[in-house]
Order: C-alpha cells, then sequence, then structure tokens
C-alpha cells in the first residue's frame, strides 16, 4: 500500500503558527509512495540541510485535493533581507481525508535539523 503526501510551500508570516495550515500556498508536490516522515520527511529535510537531492515529486496545481492522503507537509521560508530558517510542519490525516487537511493532526513541527535527528532515531528503531 502506498503512504501518499503533498509537500506544500508556504511563506512565513508574522502572527501564522506553523502547526496551523496557512491560508495561502506558493507551490504543492504530491508523492505517491514512501511519505511518511521517516521516508519523505528525511528526504525533505535533508534536500534543505545538506543539499540532497529528491526523487519521484509530482508537480500538481493549487486547488488539486486528494481523497487518500496520508500526509501534508509545509515548508516555510522567507526571502528577501529578512532571511529567517527554513521550517517544516508535518500534518498527519485520517485515511480516506478529502478537502484541504484541515481534520489533519500536526504532529512535527521544527527545522531541517530536527526533523532528521527525530526521525533519523525513528527510523533506525524500526
Amino acid at each position: 500500500m502506498s503512504t501518499r503526501a503533498q509537500i506544500r510551500f508556504a511563506t512565513r508570516e508574522a502572527g501564522q503558527s506553523f502547526n496551523q495550515h496557512p491560508s495561502a500556498i506558493h507551490a504543492q508536490f504530491y508523492k505517491h509512495s514512501d511519505g511518511y516522515p521517516e521516508g519523505l520527511g528525511l528526504d525533505i529535510a535533508n534536500s534543505i540541510y545538506n543539499g540532497c537531492k529528491i526523487q519521484n515529486w509530482e508537480i500538481e496545481e493549487l486547488h488539486t485535493r486528494h481523497g487518500d492522503l496520508d500526509y501534508i507537509y509545509y515548508i516555510w521560508q522567507t526571502s528577501g533581507p529578512e532571511k529567517k530558517e527554513t521550517w517544516i510542519s508535518i500534518f498527519e490525516g485520517p485515511h480516506f481525508s478529502v478537502g484541504n487537511g484541515k481534520d489533519f493532526e500536526c504532529i512535527f513541527v521544527g527545522t531541517p535539523k530536527q526533523l532528521i535527528k527525530q526521525y533519523s532515531q525513528t527510523k533506525n528503531e524500526s
């Protein structure tokens, strides 16, 4: 069985909590399998932190919603002179959830380095 995920890019803005879905996203990708934190989560964190390449992502329209997502990832970034560190949020959903993911539970908020530390340990314990 595949573990499906969407990866959404959002801008860090004052007052926006990382454990809540943002009102606007700027890009969205889909990954059909290995979307769990010990797979895709580590891939995203290693890409940001260590410059590793990620494979097998599909670019999606911003309005695309799936009825079979297991995870939604947000990558929070800034641009311009006020550069801040990139953060990642991971939301886990009930099976066959449709829509914007509001019923997904936030299971991780942190930097790429924190994600690597937390989920590399989980992966090694499996």
